[in-house]
């Protein structure tokens, strides 16, 4: 049995193109379930994501498959060309990546919209708070793909974004957690595949964070 704080990267067998949403192997890859509140409490079904990981020689690729059951919290007017600031104020899905398992401390966040827009950003939390790297640029590309009851988002962030010049090994772990924000208002929902069990609403708590393995 897998434990609850693993999920797995799976060697893609072809390049899967960032708008390739329903690319067979999506299918290869184990599939983790965010069900929870940040908090620890479930989260109904029809605020939870479904994600997979996949990886091959020149990025990294995630994919979430949500529940939709209610209005999009979305921009009328999306800027697709260039990140987009105050983008976690919106439906957007997360990954926290930590190359050095050793050190979550510094980690890299991107997000993706039902509209495609995103965001990229470097983080470093120490011991007098969190300073992030708002010009930070990882070259990331994003797609979403919205139905009736459903969103669909992926994004590919290549390997230099994380300062390393060539695909990790099989069997290398790093750290990640992996994050949906839906709603607005006082029900809006944060729910996480780690609950980072904060009193407020809040996903920067690397120690939080999950083992990422990268698998055959």
């Amino acid at each position: 049995m897998k434990e609850n704080n693993i999920v797995e990267a799976r060697r893609a067998r072809a390049r899967v193109n960032v708008a390739a949403l329903d690319h067979k192997e999506w299918e290869r890859a184990r599939p983790v379930r965010l069900a929870r509140y940040w908090s620890g409490e479930p989260a109904p079904f029809a605020r939870q994501a479904e994600a997979r990981l996949l990886w091959d020689d020149e990025a990294l690729s995630a994919r979430f498959v949500c529940e939709q059951r209610e209005t999009l919290v979305a921009s009328a007017t999306p800027e697709r060309g260039w990140k987009t600031m105050g983008l976690w104020d919106r439906d957007v899905c997360e990954m926290f990546v930590a190359p050095s398992a050793s050190d979550p401390s510094r980690y890299f966040e991107f997000e993706v919209a039902p509209t495609g827009e995103w965001l990229d950003l470097a983080v470093r939390v120490g011991v007098f708070g969190r300073e992030t790297d708002w010009g930070f640029y990882s070259g990331m590309t994003a797609a979403a793909r919205i139905s009736v009851d459903s969103v669909i988002v992926a994004m590919r962030v290549p390997w230099d974004a994380f300062g390393i010049t060539a695909a990790p090994g099989v069997g290398e772990r790093w750290r990640v957690n992996l994050f949906r924000c839906v709603g607005a208002g006082e029900t809006r929902g944060y729910v996480a595949w780690q609950p980072t069990r904060t009193p407020e609403p809040d996903f920067h708590v690397p120690e939080k964070f999950g083992q990422l393995h990268f698998v055959d």
